[in-house]
């Protein structure tokens, strides 16, 4: 089924930003998507850590999960899109949207981890202000 997909090219140019990270949370693939949403271009990102993009008060308890997800070889993000806050270059906070997978060696070691991660700012945004007219509309009634 593989033959004549260039895999890379297909991540490299799909909508949504796909980051690879090594045992140590260094960043080794970067795509336009990632470049996009959280505007380091890839010679920026590569070979610096998740840090860049996670942020300050999570940084701790991302790197604690990360690393234990590399110890055991095992994810509970695998099948599960996780909605958290992130931090564009410019020091804004964005919502996204992302699940993960583990890429392992040869011996079945844990090697990197792949995030697939959409933007959902606009989506978290309107879905806010929803909920505070509602709330404003259920104190009124």
């Amino acid at each position: 089924m593989s033959d004549g997909i260039d895999f890379k090219a297909l991540v490299s140019h799909i909508g949504e930003a796909v980051i690879i990270s090594d045992r140590d949370e260094n960043i080794l693939f970067w795509n336009a998507s990632a470049e996009r949403i959280f505007g380091y271009s890839q010679a920026e990102a590569l070979g610096k850590t998740l840090n860049i993009i996670t942020p300050e008060r999570f940084r701790e308890r991302h790197s604690k999960g990360y690393f234990h997800t590399m110890e055991t070889g095992k994810t509970k993000y695998g099948n599960t899109l996780l909605r958290v806050p992130a931090v564009h270059k410019d020091g804004r906070s964005i919502s996204i949207a992302f699940s993960v997978t583990m890429i392992f060696d040869d011996q079945y070691q844990p090697m990197a981890i792949a995030a697939i991660i959409r933007d959902e700012t606009e989506r978290f945004q309107e879905e806010r202000k929803l909920k505070e007219k509602l709330a404003a509309f259920e104190k009124n009634h």
